[in-house]
């Protein structure tokens, strides 16, 4: 049984992404509260940075993933264009292209391009904290366009769909 930890990206005063009314930090809280009950149910432990609409900065839920000893560090995002309806598709960010996490990051991508997204693949990103400062292995999903309203729908139609694509990607990945 693992310790994973589920970082709903941004929160609070912090809404990352918005297009047309919608906030990233909602459909961020949504979906790591619909991938951890999943998680539990299939017998792992789930850590998240945060249940309600509030901000830490990612340096310190990088710390609190560190602190609780997580096995794994999967914060979820979605996307964002310059313009509406440029880019479609999930991509997943990694401190580098090996070992687990980025295992893990192709597995995620591959469920959810089973549920219909376009697979941008996965690319390094060794700056961002939540992937520089944690211990573990640690993937930013980013789970389709904000602006793109194929995705949008996409996610609000089969939302159990993805919920549960994340999870099978965590879990392949895990053993």
């Amino acid at each position: 049984m693992a310790l994973i930890v589920l970082d709903a990206g941004h929160g609070g005063e912090n809404p990352g992404a918005t297009y047309q009314g919608r906030r990233e930090k909602d459909d961020t809280l949504r979906l790591a509260l619909a991938v951890g009950s999943i998680l539990e149910a299939r017998g792992q432990r789930v850590y998240y940075t945060r249940t309600t609409d509030v901000y830490e900065s990612p340096a310190q839920k990088a710390a609190e993933g560190n602190q609780a000893g997580a096995d794994y560090f999967i914060s979820i995002h979605r996307n964002s264009s310059p313009y509406p309806n440029q880019y479609t598709g999930v991509e997943s960010l990694v401190y580098n292209q090996y070992g687990t996490a980025a295992r893990m990051a192709r597995n995620i991508n591959s469920q959810l391009e089973k549920v219909g997204f376009a697979n941008q693949g996965i690319t390094e990103r060794p700056n961002l904290a939540v992937l520089r400062r944690t211990r573990m292995p640690a993937v930013l999903v980013e789970v389709g366009f904000i602006n793109n309203d194929a995705d949008n729908a996409l996610l609000d139609s089969r939302f159990d769909e993805v919920a549960n694509a994340i999870a099978t990607g965590i879990l392949e990945s895990i053993g």
